[in-house]
Parts: structure tokens; sequence; C-alpha cells
């Protein structure tokens, strides 16, 4: 593995207020750059090493230059609902767990409107569940409907581990910035709401805490720290699999609709690759798209950590200044929902 240089660690209480905050607005912008980027390579020949991926749109909205896809749509349905949440938003205990029912609601009332609204592309499982709730939306516990839809193709043997949870789920990273065990609660939880199957939720507690820690001061290593989160039982297999995409380059992980790869192919092309600040990010996200297959979503899994890790500042501008997508949203306001989700108090 290419090792990133990293500055030692440093607690959250120690990280200055104003790189924590561009770290947040970070998030969000680098998962719709990555997006973005792959957006036209989305399915298509594998990218050659020699070639660079731009954000010349098409694919299969076909989308306009610049503009992300269901990746960040989503992903912005869930900021959005907890930003709004505002400070006291936290439940001890009870079937909703460390979220408010009332954001749950929020996000999942959120998705509805995604779904028969500004959807421009949607996998197979997140719609089967989204249809299944679409008779309650506008009622209270509509999340519950949603989880319960969720459980129950699960439980009928429906394949449910696709990466549809782990492209959106960034921003629940910036809940808990304090708390490992609420974040990955929060993050599990999130997940659950479309895809209930366990290595599902597991990858989407590794990605949220890689989050929280590069937030928070700590640079790449929440990933791995997030392993300590798991059900002890998959610890080993996931510390595995990530050993496995730090000694392989991207492509490696391929077809990668299925959440394992998916995790290995971006993790793969943040820690094979070497550099800093925005450079790291810039050719992390072109090597991300380089993997082929889901392009998009690879590259907006990559991007939520890099932005995380590199701020929002580490950005190129011309890509700031390209990338939009539903619901109207461009760079500043992507920014400003991870800074909004960042100084939000969840109680954590």
């Amino acid at each position: 593995m290419q090792q990133t240089p990293e500055p030692a660690p440093r607690t959250p209480r120690e990280q200055p207020a104003p790189a924590r905050l561009d770290a947040a607005a970070g998030v969000l912008l680098g998962a719709a750059c990555g997006d973005a980027l792959g957006v036209p390579y989305e399915f298509g020949p594998r990218l050659a090493a020699d070639r660079r991926p731009e954000m010349v749109g098409g694919g299969l909205g076909p989308y306009r230059p610049g503009e992300y896809s269901d990746d960040t749509q989503m992903a912005a349905c869930i900021a959005r609902a907890l930003a709004a949440a505002g400070g006291g938003a936290v439940r001890e205990g009870g079937d909703s767990g460390v979220l408010a029912e009332e954001i749950l609601d929020a996000i999942a009332e959120n998705f509805l409107t995604w779904r028969f609204e500004g959807a421009s592309d949607i996998g197979n499982q997140t719609r089967a569940v989204l249809d299944a709730a679409a008779a309650s939306r506008g009622t209270p516990g509509v999340a519950g409907v949603m989880l319960a839809a969720a459980r129950e193709r699960y439980g009928a043997g429906v394949p449910s581990a696709g990466n549809g949870s782990l492209m959106r789920t960034g921003a629940v990273g910036l809940c808990f910035l304090d708390d490992p065990l609420r974040t990955a609660e929060a993050a599990r939880l999130v997940g659950d709401l479309t895809h209930a199957d366990p290595l599902a939720g597991d990858a989407c507690v590794l990605w949220c805490e890689g989050i929280r820690g590069a937030v928070s001061g700590g640079g790449f290593d929440g990933v791995r720290g997030g392993l300590d989160l798991l059900p002890a039982e998959r610890r080993d297999w996931w510390a595995d699999r990530l050993n496995e995409a730090e000694q392989a380059p991207p492509h490696t992980f391929n077809p990668n609709g299925f959440v394992v790869p998916a995790l290995q192919a971006a993790w793969s092309a943040v820690a094979t690759t070497g550099g800093e600040g925005e450079g790291h990010l810039v050719t992390s996200l072109e090597n991300a798209v380089r993997a082929g297959d889901d392009t998009d979503t690879v590259a907006a899994i990559a991007g939520a950590l890099l932005g995380a890790r590199w701020g929002a500042s580490s950005v190129p501008a011309p890509w700031r200044q390209a990338v939009h997508g539903w619901p109207d949203l461009a760079a500043d306001d992507l920014e400003e929902l991870g800074r909004s989700v960042a100084a939000a108090d969840f109680g954590g």
C-alpha cells in the first residue's frame, strides 16, 4: 500500500474550527464531484490508465456536463433532513434508535419526493422499498414502513446488499463528530431504510466512521477504526477485505454493484494513490472512475471520504463551477449542507 503522508492525529477538540467546517463542507461536495466525474463512463468500457475522466455529462441520464446522479441526489435527501433537524434531535433508546423518529421520517419523505419527482436513476432494491412505502407518504411513521419493507425483502432472500445505501450515507458521518458509537448506529439505521443486509450496514459503518474521523482530524484512519464498531464475528472478514483493497488497483474490484467490492474499489482508489491535498483528491477520484462498471457510485463513495479528509478548499475550481444537480444544488449549496449538519446538535 502506498501510504499518504499524514500528520500526527489530533483529537476533535484540538482540530481548529475553520478546518473542521471546511472538512464537513467537503463531504457532499467531494461526493458530488466524484459522482459527476463518473457519470459519463457508467457501465461503459473501462478507461485506460492514460485517459483522464472529465465531467462531460451523458451517461445513463443523459446528464448535463457536471451534473451528478442518484448517488448525490439521495445523499442530499439525507443531508437536508439532518440539517433541518437542528438541535436536540436524538432519541435515547426506542425502536428508532439514536436518531429521532421525526428525522428518519423526514429522510424517508425526502426519499419519496426524490423517487417521484427527481430521480434520474434508481436501483432495483431502492425502487422496491420506496414503492412499498409510497402509500404511507405524508404520514407519521413512514420510515418504519420503509424499514419493514427492506427487512421483509431481506428475510425473503432477495439480494439486499447493493451499493445503494453506502453511496448516500456520507453526511451521517457528520452527525456525531465526537462519538463513534452513535455514528455507527446512525449509519446502520439510515442504511437499513432500504438495504437490510448486515453487510450493507457494515459498509456504511466503516465509511461513516472514516468520514467522522477525517473531519475530526484523524486522517484516513477511521475506516480501519470502524472495524471495532462492527459485530465481532465479522471484523476479521472485513479487515481482510480492506487489506485486499490496499494491495490492488481499484479495477480489481469489479463488478462493483455489490456493496463489498464497491467499498473496496473506493478504498483502493484512496489508499493506493499517493500525494496529499488537492492532488490526492483529484487523482484518487480519477482512479475511482477507472475502476469501471458503476463508476459514478464508486467515485461518489470515495469523494465523500476524500472531501472529509482534504476539505472543500481542496476541490479544483473548474469542478466547483461545473458540479450541480437535483434538487437545484450547486457547489456552495452542497458545502453549506455539510456545514449545517456538522453544526447541528444531535445530542452527541
